[in-house]
């Protein structure tokens, strides 16, 4: 170190650190040009610096360059539900209904647990408690797989500190419509030396209810119908457990293994019932139906995973494999009557064995070059065999249970996918980054079904290459646009090919179609933010669109709701998201718009003229001064006019309360969730000469109170990050 221009006789040097206490040098004028200091002695400081905390707001949601949306969930109001389906229908741009889990202007989400794609039956498996945040991906790259419209990516905690702690949550929700629903869950996390060990178990009790309202009407006078179906189910959580063990070995500070045991038990009571009032040409009939549920469910998965960091730019190497074995058994007792022209009761027996074993590996390769340049890489194989055994028995008058052939069936479904892809991203200059790649797929099936009719086999190959390709122009310091394209496949859920029947009445049933094909789409979207605003415009479309319908059945009075491919769909949509923090409120606030027009000339069907839908989100705390936090959640989905279906707007308010002691320690909730009793999925749609109405009514408005407990002991530790490229090896597990 070198001080010049110093015109003083005397001068007195500090040197100042917090490795060592203060030290002064007293430096006379000796006539020279230069004055040596030599070697200057210093004294270990006094003060050591464990640990620096840095307190702040973080926003429930932000946008990330790139356009992904990142949910917060632990330590928020989300943090206080029963289930992750509850979590994400409480999340922005989220919609959750009987057909899963979409993205508003996207379509269906897969959904994916630290960064590998997981099944349905494996989603129920995932502890709340466990979640610490949600990212909603709408246009992923070639590191995911091709399935699905979006990838909604869900990412767990991750103790680093030596130790244990531990996190008990007890909820106890009421509702006029259901009853009394509890959930308890325990989590525990232990760290020691290079060992990582946490284990999870919770159990949902109570009661469910949920009702369906159906009119299907034909005018015609040779053929006319009213038929008023109201079906009600009446659920006893008899057993829903979920549970869970897990542990990580550091063999070195750069490369570790991991393991894990989750599954989840189901059993499920209650029942099911059902009044069809018809009037047709010949008169007045009622038909009524009582199913006495006893359904269990069993999933176990286990996985095994090695992560390597292979050199302080962040560049990595993952190998993972994963298998679950899914059973799904019904054993529902059906009494049916009919009252009218001819009087008749008869009981029937629906016995259904399905099982699913599904296996997967897995190996991604991450290569970041020193001028920040990125090469991606990996290769994925999985094995998928489902196969379920519907028997259906009736008596009549008493009688011993004779089989009902023609609606019994065996189904099996075998899936092979094999899949590579290759990503690179680079920039141009300090302006323009781009990124390019490609996954290729590799599809083998094959679809038995054996039934009365005979044997029925679908078999299929075929082989598809997905490209992508991302450009982010950096305008100024504060806003940079991010434009991106990817094609993406909807493979058909393995439930609606099997054309196993199941029973809602005498005229009604739910039946899979194993003809069913494959949607494919192409997506274009641009993103940016400009200080707290973010904005996301985009288009998509698909071939061979998957939707649903009540197909005529057999009998002149039946229906059949079953799964079909249309022709094409075009898709586009806008957001718009403004955040808010101040000292006494964190605020969330999305306006999105979404325009759809489905094209088809295959069905019998009224195509409805579309119009536009808009979607409003808004999740706000507000913090009364040391006392409690406020919390006001609010979503408004607005009527849509989409291809057969016109959907009536539902909204949703939710107000909570929230009140942390013993030093954040208990953190306590009173939370009122949809007080208007809104969420409910109603519209209605045209087959034929047959008009359908639909109101289907859900176990949304409840009072809850929701506990949740921190304890333990962790020891701080050191820790030295060099890597560059974190963030591209954030998939690393």
């Amino acid at each position: 170190m070198l001080l010049t221009d110093i015109n003083r006789d005397e001068v007195i040097i500090k040197l100042t650190s917090i490795e060592f206490v203060d030290t002064f040098i007293t430096v006379k004028d000796q006539g020279k040009a230069n004055v040596q200091l030599g070697n200057i002695k210093v004294k270990d400081g006094a003060l050591t610096l464990n640990e620096v905390t840095v307190s702040s707001k973080v926003p429930l949601v932000r946008q990330k360059a790139d356009g992904t949306l990142e949910v917060k969930v632990a330590n928020t109001v989300l943090a206080a539900s029963n289930s992750l389906n509850e979590i994400l229908s409480k999340s922005p741009s989220l919609i959750v209904d009987t057909n899963g889990v979409s993205v508003f202007g996207r379509g269906q989400a897969v959904i994916y647990l630290n960064g590998v794609k997981i099944t349905s039956e494996q989603f129920s498996a995932i502890a709340v408690s466990q979640i610490d945040k949600i990212e909603i991906i709408s246009n992923p790259s070639a590191r995911y797989d091709a399935e699905g419209n979006a990838v909604v990516n869900i990412k767990t905690k991750r103790n680093t500190d030596a130790g244990y702690k531990g996190l008990i949550n007890q909820n106890v929700s009421y509702s006029d419509f259901a009853g009394f629903n509890t959930f308890t869950s325990t989590n525990l996390n232990y760290k020691t030396g290079k060992l990582s060990l946490l284990g999870n178990y919770s159990i949902q009790l109570g009661k469910d209810r949920e009702i369906l309202k159906t009119t299907r009407k034909r005018d015609a006078q040779a053929d006319f119908l009213i038929s008023d179906l109201t079906t009600e189910w009446n659920r006893n959580f008899d057993n829903y457990s979920n549970y869970g063990l897990g542990m990580q070995y550091d063999i070195d500070d750069k490369n570790y293994i991991s393991a894990e045991y989750s599954g989840y038990l189901e059993k499920l009571g209650g029942n099911q019932e059902s009044v069809n009032e018809i009037t047709n040409n010949s008169g007045v009939g009622l038909y009524t139906s009582d199913i006495r549920k006893n359904n269990s469910t069993y999933n176990n998965s286990i996985s095994l995973n090695y992560n390597s960091v292979l050199d302080t730019l962040g560049s990595s190497l993952f190998i993972g494999t994963q298998s679950s074995a899914y059973k799904y058994n019904i054993d529902d007792l059906i009494f049916a009557k009919s009252e009218g022209n001819a009087n008749s009761s008869n009981v029937l027996k629906n016995l259904i064995d399905h099982k699913i074993f599904i296996s997967s590996s897995q190996i991604d390769y991450t290569k970041v070059l020193s001028s920040g340049s990125i090469w991606e890489a990996g290769a994925k194989i999985s094995y998928v065999d489902n196969k379920s055994v519907l028997d259906f028995f009736s008596s009549d008058n008493g009688q011993d249970f004779t089989p009902e052939t023609s609606l019994s069936n065996d189904f099996k479904y075998v899936e092979n996918i094999s899949a590579a892809y290759l990503n690179y991203r680079g920039k141009f200059n300090d302006k323009f980054s781009y990124g390019i790649g490609a996954r290729t797929e590799f599809t083998d099936f094959s679809l038995t079904v054996d039934s009365e009719q005979g044997q029925q086999l679908i078999k299929d190959k075929y082989w598809n290459v997905f490209p992508n390709a991302s450009l982010t122009v950096k305008l100024s310091d504060k806003i940079s646009l991010n434009t991106s394209y990817s094609s993406r496949i909807n493979r058909v859920p393995y439930r609606s090919l099997n054309p196993n029947i199941v029973y809602q009445d005498q005229f009604t049933s739910i039946q899979g179609n194993p003809d069913l094909v494959p949607e494919k789409s192409h997506s274009l979207e641009m993103s940016t933010n400009y200080n707290s605003y973010g904005f996301k415009i985009g288009y998509d479309y698909t071939t061979d669109p998957i939707d649903a319908a009540a197909l005529r059945g057999s009998d002149a009075n039946s229906y059949v709701l079953k799964g079909i491919n249309l022709k094409e769909r075009h898709n586009y949509f806008l957001t718009v998201s403004k955040s808010i923090s101040n000292k006494w409120l964190t605020s969330t606030n999305n306006v999105s718009v979404r325009y759809t027009n489905l094209i088809d000339d295959q069905f019998n069907f009224q195509i409805m003229s579309p119009r536009p839908q808009i979607y409003l989100y808004s999740n706000n705390t507000i913090k009364v001064q040391n006392l409690f936090n406020i919390e006001v959640l609010a979503w408004y989905l607005g009527e849509k006019y989409y291809g057969l279906y016109y959907d009536k707007s539902r909204y949703n308010v939710t107000i909570g309360l929230e009140k942390s002691f013993f030093d954040k320690a208990l953190r306590c909730r009173l939370i009122a969730n949809d007080i208007f009793h809104s969420i409910i999925a109603s519209g209605d749609y045209n087959v034929g000469e047959t008009q359908i109405y639909y109101n289907r009514e859900y176990n949304t408005s409840y009072v809850r109170v929701a506990l949740s407990y921190n304890f333990g002991k962790l020891k701080k530790v050191t820790y030295k990050n060099t890597a560059t490229g974190e963030s591209e090896s954030d998939r690393a597990r």
